[in-house]
C-alpha cells in the first residue's frame, strides 16, 4: 500500500471533523482557563488522529466485506478498498498498527493527567469501533448521527480542554478501595454549550451522507436515520440543526465574550444559507455532500477565529 492509497483508505480529507473539536476544547482551556501543555496537546493530537483514521479504515472495510451490491451505486469508485484493489491483508495491519499508535498514545496521556481519561477514552475507543464493526454496527442503524455528533463533537473537546485543566473540570480518584469522581457540573454545561455547533455540524455531516446514501443504504440494509423517517423529514431536521447553531452564541456571551464579537459570527449565515439552499435542491454524494463538511468548518473555524481573537483582548 502506498502512500496515496493509505490517504484514501482513511479519508485524510474528513480528519478536519476531529482536528476542529480538537482546536476548539484546547482553546476554552486557554480562554477559561488559562492553561496549556504543550506535550500533552501532542499526544492527544497524535492519538486523536490515529484513531479516526483507524475507525474511518474500519469502516471502509466492513463497507466492502459487507457489500450486498457490488455493482451501480458508484461501489467501484466509492470504496477506496476497491478502487485501488488494496490487499485485505493490508488493510488489516494498517488498521491494527494505527489502534496500537492511538492507545499508546492514550495511555501516555492518562499517565500525566487523571485516570478519568482511561475511561473517557476507552469509552470513546468502544464507540468508535462499533460505530463502524459488529453485528450491528451504530452507522448502520438510526443512531449514528447522535453518536458521531455527541462523541465528536462534544467528548473530544471535553478531552482536550479535560488535558489541560489539572482536575478543574473533573477528577477520579482511588482510595482504600473507594472511587471518587468529582465532576464541576457548571463547567461542563458551560463546556457542553460551547460545543453545540460542532456537535449539531458533525451529525450533519453523518445525516447528509445518508440522505444521498438513501437508496443505496437501503440495497445493502443500513437502516439509517433518513430510511426510518424519509428525505423530506431528514431535510428539515438538517436545516434545524443549524439554526440551533445560531441560537447557541448567546453562550459565548454568557463565558464573557465581547459582544461585537459574538455579532461577527451571525456574517456566517450568508455563506451557510446558500449551501442549504444548494443541498436541499439536490442531494448527491459528488456534488452536494460536501456542502455539509464546508458549513462544519464554517461555523466552528469561525468561532475559533473568534475565541483566539478574545485570548488577544484584555479581559
Amino acid at each position: 500500500m502506498n502512500g496515496r492509497s493509505f490517504l484514501e483508505l482513511v479519508e485524510i480529507r474528513t480528519k478536519v471533523a476531529s482536528v476542529i473539536p480538537f482546536i476548539m476544547g484546547t482553546l476554552y482551556a486557554l480562554y477559561r482557563f488559562d492553561s496549556f501543555y504543550a506535550g500533552r496537546f501532542a499526544l492527544m493530537l497524535v492519538s486523536l488522529l490515529c484513531f479516526d483514521m483507524a475507525t474511518t479504515a474500519i469502516n471502509n472495510y466492513y463497507d466492502f466485506k459487507k457489500a450486498s451490491r457490488r455493482h451501480g451505486y458508484g461501489y467501484e469508485t466509492h470504496n477506496p478498498i476497491v478502487r485501488r484493489k488494496l490487499k485485505e491483508s493490508a488493510v488489516v495491519g494498517t488498521i491494527v498498527l494505527l489502534l496500537l499508535l492511538a492507545a499508546g498514545c492514550g495511555l501516555l496521556l492518562v499517565a500525566q493527567t487523571n485516570l478519568i481519561l482511561f475511561f473517557l477514552g476507552g469509552l470513546s475507543f468502544l464507540i468508535g469501533i462499533l460505530y463502524s464493526f459488529g453485528p450491528v454496527p451504530i452507522s448502520r442503524m438510526p443512531l449514528g448521527e447522535l453518536f458521531s455528533g455527541l462523541f465528536m463533537g462534544f467528548v473530544i473537546i471535553f478531552i482536550s480542554a479535560f488535558i489541560h485543566t489539572d482536575g478543574t473540570l473533573a477528577l477520579l480518584t482511588l482510595e482504600r478501595g473507594w472511587v471518587h469522581v468529582h465532576l464541576n457540573l457548571v463547567e461542563t454545561v458551560y463546556l457542553f454549550c460551547f460545543s453545540v455547533p460542532a456537535i449539531v455540524c458533525i451529525a450533519n455531516i453523518m445525516l447528509a451522507n445518508n440522505i444521498c446514501d438513501i437508496e443505496e443504504d437501503i440495497e445493502n440494509r443500513r437502516y439509517t436515520l433518513p430510511v426510518h423517517i424519509g428525505k423530506e423529514r431528514a431535510l428539515i431536521l438538517f436545516r434545524l440543526l443549524y439554526y440551533v447553531s445560531y441560537a447557541d452564541l448567546a453562550v459565548l456571551l454568557l463565558l464573557g465574550l465581547h459582544p461585537l464579537l459574538v455579532l461577527l459570527l451571525l456574517l456566517t449565515w450568508i455563506p451557510l444559507s446558500g449551501n442549504l439552499a444548494k443541498f436541499t435542491a439536490r442531494q448527491e454524494k459528488a456534488a452536494t455532500f460536501i456542502l455539509s463538511v464546508r458549513n462544519f468548518v464554517l461555523l466552528n473555524a469561525a468561532r475559533i477565529a473568534v475565541l483566539g481573537a478574545a485570548l488577544l483582548l484584555p479581559r
